[in-house]
C-alpha cells in the first residue's frame, strides 16, 4: 500500500493509491505527519519578553550583540543608511518590485468593505462601521533567507487598509543591511525601520520600549522563536497567524508535463526541509514519470540539499480513480497552496472547500502568488485552511457596530428585552429599558 523508492540513490517519497485496502490508515498517517519544529523553546521566549519589558533597549541592543555578531549604536535604520544600502540595486528589480507591489496594492485595495446601515421593520436604525488598526508591527527574517516579498504582502494591505503607522522589525546578522528588503519596505511606504530580530523584537513591538513605540498587530513570519513569542504576546496585541511549514498539493492529469509538475512540487520543497508536496493523479504512468523529474530535478538545484530533505521525509504521490475522490482528500489536507492543472480547473474548483489559496490552469504555478499575481501569499498551513484564511486587509480593520433608537422603536422590542433580561436576573438592564417604555415609571 505505501511504498517508497528504492535504492539509496533514489529519495523514499511516500506513495499513495485510493484502490489499495490500506490506503485509509497511510493517508490518515500521511495527515497527521508532525513537520512542525521539536525545538522546545517557550521557556526560552518567556525569559526573553521578561527581559525587554524590564529593561527595553538595553536587552536589544544586548540580543542583537548576541545572536545577529553585530554591536549596534542605534535601533532605527535611518533614511540616510536606506538610501545607501539600495542605490546598488538594478533596474530590473526595483522594476520588478513596483510592478509586484503595485498589482498587491491594487488587489488588496478592491477587498476594502463597505459600512451597514439600515432601518429595521421596528424603526431602528442599525449600523456596522469598519475602521483601521491606529498601529502594526511586521516581522520580516534575516536568516536563511531574506524575503522582499514578505515586506510588500505584509505592509500594503495594512497601508490599503488605512493603517496609520506601520513599523518593521528585521534583523540584519553581522550588520549587513538587505537592500531588496529596504526597497521593498519603502516601494510600501515603510520609514520605521528596526534592525532587530528574534523574539525580542515581537516583545518591543508588543509591549514597547524607549525606541519603539507599541503596536496593536504583529504580522509577518520568523522562526520558532518568533513563532512562540507571537503565541504569548497574543491578547496583549493582535496576531495573523503561528506559520509553519509551507506546503502545496498539485492536481494533474496525464496532459500535462511532467518535468513542469516536478518543478512545481520542488518550488515548495526547497523553501525549508519540512515544507511538504503532494501530487494527487489519475494516471500510474504520470506520477512515476513526474517521480522521476523530481529526482532529475532536485541535484540541479542551488537549494537540493534542502529541497531533497522536504521530498524525502514529507514529499507525496496519490494515485486517485477519480476526480471526485481527488476532491476530498483535498478537503482533508486543507493545503495552504492548491495548484489544479486540469482542464475545467475552475469548476473543479468551486467544489473543493478548504485552501489557502489556488492556482488554475497548466500556465499558473503556485509561484507567480508568491510574488506578483496580486492575492496574498500569507496563507494558513499545517490544515488550518479549514478554518482560517489568508492575510488581507480584513487583518487591518476592525468593526464597530451601532444602534439608533426613538420611543416608539424601544416600545416595539424593548418588553422583550425586559422579559429577557429578567429571567436571567439581572433586575438593573430590565429597568433600564422598562423606565424608558411608553407609559412606564
Amino acid at each position: 500500500m505505501t511504498r517508497r523508492t528504492g535504492s539509496a540513490k533514489r529519495r523514499r517519497m511516500i506513495r499513495l493509491s485510493t484502490a489499495s485496502p490500506g490506503f485509509e490508515p497511510a493517508f490518515t498517517a500521511l495527515l497527521g505527519q508532525a513537520r512542525e519544529t521539536t525545538e522546545t523553546v517557550d521557556q526560552a521566549v518567556t525569559a526573553i519578553i521578561a527581559d525587554v519589558r524590564a529593561r527595553g533597549d538595553a536587552a536589544l541592543f544586548d540580543y542583537t550583540a548576541r545572536f545577529d555578531r553585530f554591536t549596534a549604536t542605534t535601533l532605527r535604520i535611518t533614511e540616510r543608511q536606506i538610501d545607501a544600502a539600495t542605490a546598488g540595486i538594478p533596474a530590473e528589480l526595483q522594476q520588478a518590485l513596483d510592478l509586484a507591489a503595485t498589482r498587491i496594492e491594487a488587489f488588496h485595495k478592491a477587498q476594502l468593505p463597505a459600512d451597514l446601515k439600515m432601518t429595521d421593520s421596528a424603526g431602528l436604525t442599525l449600523g456596522m462601521r469598519w475602521g483601521a488598526l491606529d498601529s502594526v508591527g511586521i516581522y520580516v527574517p534575516g536568516g536563511k533567507a531574506a524575503y522582499p516579498s514578505s515586506v510588500l504582502m505584509n505592509a500594503i494591505p495594512a497601508r490599503a487598509a488605512g493603517v496609520s503607522r506601520i513599523a518593521m522589525c528585521v534583523p540584519t546578522p553581522d550588520g549587513i543591511l538587505n537592500p531588496l528588503v529596504l526597497a521593498a519596505a519603502r516601494r510600501a511606504g515603510v520609514s520605521e525601520i528596526y534592525r532587530v530580530g528574534g523574539a525580542q523584537a515581537v516583545a518591543a513591538l508588543a509591549y514597547g520600549t524607549t525606541t519603539i513605540a507599541p503596536v496593536d498587530r504583529i504580522v509577518g513570519p520568523g522562526n520558532a522563536y518568533v513563532a512562540e513569542a507571537k503565541r504569548q504576546v497574543f491578547g496583549r496585541v493582535g496576531i495573523d497567524n503561528i506559520a509553519g511549514p509551507s506546503e502545496v498539493v498539485v492536481l494533474a492529469d496525464a496532459n500535462n508535463d511532467p518535468r513542469r509538475v516536478a518543478i512545481d512540487l520542488m518550488a515548495q520543497a526547497e523553501h525549508d526541509e519540512a515544507a511538504q508536496s503532494i501530487l494527487i493523479t489519475d494516471s500510474a504512468a504520470f506520477a512515476d514519470a513526474v517521480a522521476a523529474a523530481v529526482l532529475a530535478e532536485i541535484p540541479t538545484l542551488p537549494r537540493a540539499a534542502i529541497a531533497g530533505a522536504s521530498w524525502d521525509a514529507h514529499g507525496a504521490i496519490v494515485l486517485v480513480r477519480n476526480w471526485d475522490e481527488a476532491i476530498t482528500l483535498v478537503d482533508r489536507l486543507a493545503p495552504e497552496h492548491l495548484q489544479i492543472m486540469l482542464p475545467d480547473a475552475e469548476a473543479l474548483f468551486a467544489r473543493i472547500k478548504h485552501a489557502g489559496a489556488a492556482f488554475l490552469g497548466a500556465f499558473c504555478p503556485e509561484a507567480v502568488g508568491d510574488y506578483v499575481a496580486g492575492p496574498n501569499h500569507v496563507l494558513p498551513t499545517g490544515r488550518t485552511a479549514r478554518f482560517a484564511s489568508g492575510l488581507s486587509v480584513f487583518d487591518f480593520l476592525k468593526r464597530t457596530t451601532w444602534i439608533a433608537a426613538d420611543r416608539a422603536a424601544l416600545d416595539q422590542i424593548g418588553p422583550a428585552a425586559v422579559a429577557l433580561a429578567e429571567a436571567e436576573g439581572l433586575q438593573a438592564h430590565a429597568r433600564s429599558i422598562s423606565v424608558r417604555l411608553q407609559g412606564k415609571t
